[in-house]
């Protein structure tokens, strides 16, 4: 490898480093969020983000401009939205009442910020449908009382 591709890959690393230091909280959180995991048992979520931030990171040097938080959430939602049939089984977090499509909404939605137009496109719905589903999500989450918490499981001495 010559000096100036060492330089090149250390600067990629180094750039990627700091977009990770900056945003893998939010973007944990979120991956949490649409897992349905507890924030702090979450290794649904881990492996979500990680595969996203390995996208991201392969496809770095093409990104000319593109925000890396945008490429990254939007692999996030579409590795989520592939997969959505793993997360089937609630697993603790505040969003396990709803589907993983309501979920998928929801925090694209409310929590990202991202536009109704956005969403659709990202995930391939028309946007009345996107609304319809977000409006479903929000009623069943306010009509829904959250459930107690579980109480962890001790293991046998």
């Amino acid at each position: 490898m010559s000096e100036r591709q060492t330089t090149l890959t250390r600067r990629r690393a180094r750039e990627f480093e700091a977009f990770v230091a900056g945003a893998a909280g939010r973007l944990l959180h979120a991956a949490t969020l649409l897992t349905a995991e507890t924030p702090g048992i979450n290794p649904h979520a881990q492996q979500l983000l990680t595969a996203a931030l390995a996208r991201t990171y392969a496809d770095w040097d093409r990104l000319r401009g593109e925000d890396p938080y945008d490429r990254t959430r939007q692999e996030l939602a579409a590795r989520f939205a592939r997969n959505a049939w793993r997360c089937h089984k609630a697993h603790g977090g505040v969003l396990e009442r709803l589907t993983p499509q309501e979920r998928l909404i929801l925090v694209l939605r409310l929590y990202e910020g991202v536009a109704e137009a956005q969403t659709a496109a990202l995930i391939g719905l028309p946007v009345e449908r996107v609304r319809a589903i977000c409006a479903r999500a929000i009623a069943t989450m306010r009509s829904t009382p959250p459930r107690p918490p579980r109480a962890p499981v001790k293991a046998a001495s």
